[in-house]
C-alpha cells in the first residue's frame, strides 16, 4: 500500500481528490445499499414486489441518466455536476433513513440514483482530462480506491445497522454531505472546454451532438463487446452467492463463504491492480490488453464447469470445499480479468471519443452497458432455473464461458481492424 500512496501523490491535487472522494463515495454507498431491502421488508413490512420496485427505480434512474449527466457535465462543468451528484445522494439517504411511506421512499430511491447518474461520468471525464498521458496508469489507482470503498463499506454498514438502520442512512448522508462542503472549497473548476475543443462545440445542441456520439460505429462497437464483461464480472453478485448457498446452505458456512468471494475480489484488486496494469502496459497494446481481460473472465467459469463432474458429497468437508472452492476461484479470475481490462477499458472511451465530449460518451457508455447488465442477469438467471430443473448444472457456466470467449474475440477483431486505435478528429457539427 505505500507504493499506492506513493503514486498517489504523483498526481496534482486534482487528480488526488478524485480518487479520495471515489473511495469515499463507495464507502457511504455500500454501507446503506446491502442492508436497504432487509430494511424495506423487515422494519417498514413492504412486500416482496415493493421491495424490488424501490430497487428497481434507483437502478433505473441511475442507468437511465447516465447520458443527460454526461452531457450536463460537457455543458456546465464537471466540479457543478460532482458537487451536484453528493448534494443528492445526501437528500436521499438521509430521506430513505427518515420516511416510511412508499410515496416518499420511491423518490428517495430515484434521487439517489440519479446522483450516481450525475458524477459518475463527470468525475471519469475529469480524471481523465487532468491524469494526460498517465491515463491508463491513473484510473487503475482509481479502480484500487473503488474497490477499497466497496470492501470496507458493508464492514461500516453492518455494525451501523446492528444498532439501528437509520443511524447507517444519517451516517452515510453525512459523508456524501463532507463530500459536497470538500469538493467546493478543494475541487478545481473544470470545463470540458478546457481540453481545447472545437469553439463550434459550444454551439451544438445536445440532439447534434448525440447523433454524433451515435454515429461514432467505433465506439458503439466497443461498447457493445464490452457488456460481456460486465455481465460476468456481476455474477460475483448473483451466481457466485447462488452457487454457494445453493451446496452449502444458508447458514453461518454459506454467509462467511459468500463474504469470503467478496473479500477476495476487493482484496485482490487493491493489492494487484497497480502491478498488473504497469505489466500489460508494457508488454501489449491496449486492444491485446482488453482482449486478454475478457478471455480471464470467461475462463473464470472454467472452476465451477469443472466441478459439475465431482459428484457432490452429502456432507462434510468436502461438500464445504465444493461449495466454496470453485466459486472462490471463479472470484479472484474475475478480478483478475477485470484488472487487466479497467484501465485500457477506461482509456479506450476517451480515445474513441477523439478527446471531445468526453462525460458524454462515458454516460451513453455506462447507459448501454447498463441494458447489457440488465438482460444478462436476466438470462443467466434464466439459466440457473433451467438447469436446475433440467437436471444439467454445467449450463450456466459453459454459457458464461462462451460469452467471454465471444466478446475477446469481438474485442480482437476491433484490434485487428484498427477500430479501436485513436480517430482522425473530424471537424464539430455546426
Amino acid at each position: 500500500m505505500k507504493g499506492t500512496f506513493a503514486q498517489l501523490r504523483s498526481y496534482e491535487r486534482s487528480v488526488q481528490l478524485l480518487m479520495v472522494n471515489q473511495f469515499t463515495i463507495n464507502l457511504g454507498f455500500y454501507m446503506l445499499m446491502p442492508y436497504l431491502a432487509a430494511h424495506l421488508s423487515g422494519t417498514l413490512g413492504l412486500a416482496g414486489w415493493l421491495v424490488g420496485l424501490v430497487l428497481g427505480v434507483r437502478n433505473f434512474s441511475q442507468q437511465g441518466m447516465f447520458l443527460v449527466g454526461g452531457t450536463l457535465a460537457d455543458r456546465f462543468g464537471y466540479k457543478p455536476l460532482i458537487v451536484a451528484g453528493c448534494v443528492l445522494r445526501t437528500v436521499g439517504f438521509a430521506t430513505l433513513g427518515l420516511v416510511d411511506s412508499l410515496a416518499a421512499l420511491i423518490v428517495a430511491s430515484a434521487a439517489t440514483g440519479l446522483a450516481g447518474a450525475l458524477f459518475n461520468p463527470a468525475v471519469r471525464a475529469y480524471l481523465a482530462a487532468d491524469a494526460g498521458e498517465r491515463r491508463v496508469e491513473a484510473f487503475a489507482l482509481f479502480n484500487v480506491f473503488y474497490q477499497a470503498g466497496i470492501l470496507l463499506g458493508p464492514l461500516v454498514g453492518m455494525v451501523l445497522t446492528g444498532v439501528d438502520f437509520r443511524i447507517t442512512c444519517l451516517v452515510s448522508a453525512g459523508i456524501f454531505a463532507l463530500l459536497s462542503v470538500v469538493q467546493i472549497r478543494a475541487l478545481p473548476t473544470r470545463r470540458a472546454q478546457d481540453r481545447e475543443e472545437p469553439a463550434e462545440e459550444g454551439r451544438e445542441s445536445v440532439l447534434t451532438q448525440w447523433r454524433g456520439i451515435l454515429a461514432n460505429r467505433p465506439f458503439l462497437l466497443f461498447s457493445g463487446a464490452m457488456i460481456g464483461s460486465y455481465v460476468l464480472t456481476f455474477q460475483v453478485y448473483l451466481s457466485l452467492p447462488l452457487e454457494v448457498r445453493r451446496l452449502g446452505g444458508d447458514g453461518e458456512f454459506g454467509t462467511a463463504a459468500v463474504a469470503v468471494l467478496f473479500a477476495v475480489s476487493g482484496l485482490s484488486t487493491i493489492l494487484g491492480q497497480t502491478r498488473v496494469t504497469a505489466w500489460c502496459k508494457a508488454r501489449y497494446e491496449p486492444g491485446q490488453s482488453l482482449t486478454l481481460g475478457l478471455a480471464v473472465m470467461g475462463l473464470a467459469f472454467v472452476p465451477l464447469l469443472a466441478a459439475t463432474a465431482v459428484p457432490v458429497p452429502e456432507s462434510g468437508v468436502g461438500l464445504w470445499l465444493l461449495a466454496a472452492v470453485p466459486p472462490t476461484l471463479a472470484a479472484l479470475l474475475l478480478a483478475v480479468g477485470t484488472m487487466i481490462a479497467y484501465p485500457f477499458e477506461m482509456d479506450t472511451i476517451v480515445r474513441l471519443s477523439g478527446d471531445r465530449l468526453v462525460a458524454t460518451h462515458y454516460g451513453l457508455y455506462n447507459t448501454i452497458c447498463g441494458i447489457g447488465i440488465t438482460l444478462g442477469n436476466l438470462l443467466t438467471g434464466a439459466a440457473l432455473d433451467a438447469a436446475r430443473e433440467a437436471g444439467m448444472p454445467a449450463l450456466p457456466w459453459i454459457s458464461l464461458c462462451a460469452l467471454g470467449a465471444a466478446c475477446a474475440a469481438a474485442l480482437y477483431g476491433l484490434h485487428r481492424t484498427g477500430r479501436l486505435a485513436t480517430p482522425v478528429p473530424q471537424p464539430a457539427a455546426v
